[in-house]
């Protein structure tokens, strides 16, 4: 620990929780547009298609699902794959931008496939998988075989990804639309927006708005949320911009000067998030929002599932049946928790399944 660290103020977990959900706009529902949330939290975790609007509805007042399918539609935000080598909803501006931001992990995913792309021209790939998404939108069986025509001793799996980690293939429409279904469909994004991609903006640009969305956080965390490693020179040079704090660790967070941190007994309502909220994914210490006695209890192999902030910290998964909301507690709720649960969770139908009668319903305490 240096010296300046020892003597920055100390963040307890839950000043931490608290700074950490006011950022995320779960401490108090958001007036935001929904394209104004999706940019302020740099994108929305979205391997599946109903994620980034069960987000929304968790953190925005007045919300509705259309609201979100209609800036798809409009291509004002987009389906592509970014950071931590995973599919995000983004704006087109981010898009554009974060794509290249984070193409040093992208180049660094296909050192798990060189194997199987032995005597492949990267670059003529990249070149020839242009040409073909852009001629019109293919899926990756498509891009697969016809790549193995050029490289038929290839991995075709291996051939496939590399076009993707080379080029920005955002899934086009109607792939990610509310109420609809599609296959996914790859092209440029170039393409898809209709403009060139815009200059890969300076890590320092980007750690000013990770601690906008995320703060205060660590180098460390910043660099698990973008799958980036050296990030510890950009704070540097932002050091006299920002804040130092530490936390019960000693390691030393950042956080702009202005920003807002909350009292640690600030309430915190109830919140539904979908599987992968970047909630959960965002810090290398994930302490501030999951208590280390319920670490790995939302997944179980790979699948991940839903989860329930109660108080602010993970509490539970949920899910929802053909017929009712159903809360799994990993401990005992109190009646007014139980309460406040139970109305958070019609606010959540109600929002994206209004008109639907589903129950909510408290089911076995997981882990008891």
């Amino acid at each position: 620990m240096t010296k300046t660290t020892a003597s920055a103020p100390v963040l307890s977990p839950r000043a931490l929780n608290r700074a950490t959900l006011d950022r995320q706009l779960l401490l108090r529902r958001s007036g935001l547009s929904a394209k104004a949330a999706v940019g302020h939290l740099l994108g929305l975790q979205a391997q599946n298609v109903k994620p980034p609007y069960y987000a929304l509805a968790a953190r925005l007042d007045g919300f509705a699902p259309e609201q979100l399918s209609e800036l798809m539609a409009d291509r004002e935000v987009v389906r592509i794959v970014t950071m931590r080598s995973t599919i995000h909803t983004h704006t087109a501006e981010d898009c554009l931008t974060l794509r290249p931001l984070v193409q040093p992990a992208r180049d660094r995913e296909l050192i798990n496939f060189r194997k199987g792309l032995q005597g492949v021209d990267l670059d003529r790939l990249a070149v020839l998988a242009r040409e073909l998404v852009e001629a019109e939108p293919r899926t990756m069986k498509q891009l697969r075989e016809a790549l193995l025509a050029e490289w038929p001793d290839a991995d075709p799996q291996a051939l496939a990804i590399a076009a993707r980690c080379k080029l920005p293939l955002v899934q086009v429409t109607p792939r990610g639309l509310w109420g609809r279904s599609g296959q996914v469909a790859l092209t440029t994004a170039e393409h898809w927006l209709g403009r060139p991609a815009e200059p890969t903006p300076t890590p320092d640009a980007t750690v000013l708005r990770y601690l906008a969305a995320f703060g205060p956080a660590s180098v460390k965390d910043m660099q698990t949320w973008a799958g980036l490693t050296r990030l510890r020179d950009a704070f540097e040079r932002l050091r006299p911009e920002l804040r130092s704090f530490r936390d019960e660790n000693g390691v030393e967070l950042f956080d702009l000067p202005d920003a807002s941190r909350p009292a640690e007994d600030t309430p915190a309502p109830p919140r539904f998030l979908p599987e992968f909220d970047n909630l959960l994914l965002s810090h290398a210490d994930r302490t501030r929002v999951v208590p280390k006695e319920y670490w790995g209890r939302s997944w179980q192999g790979n699948q991940a599932y839903c989860t329930l902030l109660v108080d602010g910290f993970l509490a539970g998964i949920w899910k929802l049946t053909a017929d009712a909301l159903v809360v799994e507690p990993f401990d005992r709720l109190t009646k007014a928790q139980q309460e406040d649960v139970t109305a958070e969770g019609q606010r959540l139908l109600g929002t994206l399944h209004p008109g639907t009668p589903y129950d909510i319903r408290f089911g076995t305490v997981v882990g008891r």
